[in-house]
């Protein structure tokens, strides 16, 4: 199964210029194709549900054909959820504790 690269993501506490509400995890996103490094910040709110590494860790990200088949023998740490329409995504540990986000597009929606 092929993986291909899509961003970083990295924490901060400080608003990003652009950024968008994602109400599932109660997260703030910037858009990372809109970076040049294809960097995404997260600032989480207090309430957010989202804990552990996720919260914590920077994650890298990629675009996979099926979060099932690609994330065998990852640990989850959050569960595969829809962000926006088209989009599912997932985050998981590996053995050495790296965050991996695996992203599932609806190719209908994101070509």
């Amino acid at each position: 199964m092929q993986w291909e690269f899509s961003h970083v993501g990295m924490i901060t506490e400080e608003p990003k210029p652009g950024e968008m509400f994602i109400e599932a995890t109660r997260v703030w996103i910037t858009d990372f194709t809109q970076h040049p490094f294809r960097v995404e910040w997260l600032r989480f709110e207090p309430d957010s549900p989202v804990t552990g590494p996720v919260r914590t860790q920077p994650h890298v990200a990629f675009r996979v054909p099926s979060i099932e088949q690609a994330s065998g023998g990852l640990q989850v740490l959050l569960e595969p959820f829809e962000p926006m329409p088209g989009l599912r995504v997932a985050f998981f540990l590996t053995q050495d504790g790296a965050v991996v986000e695996l992203m599932e597009y609806d190719e209908l929606n994101f070509k």
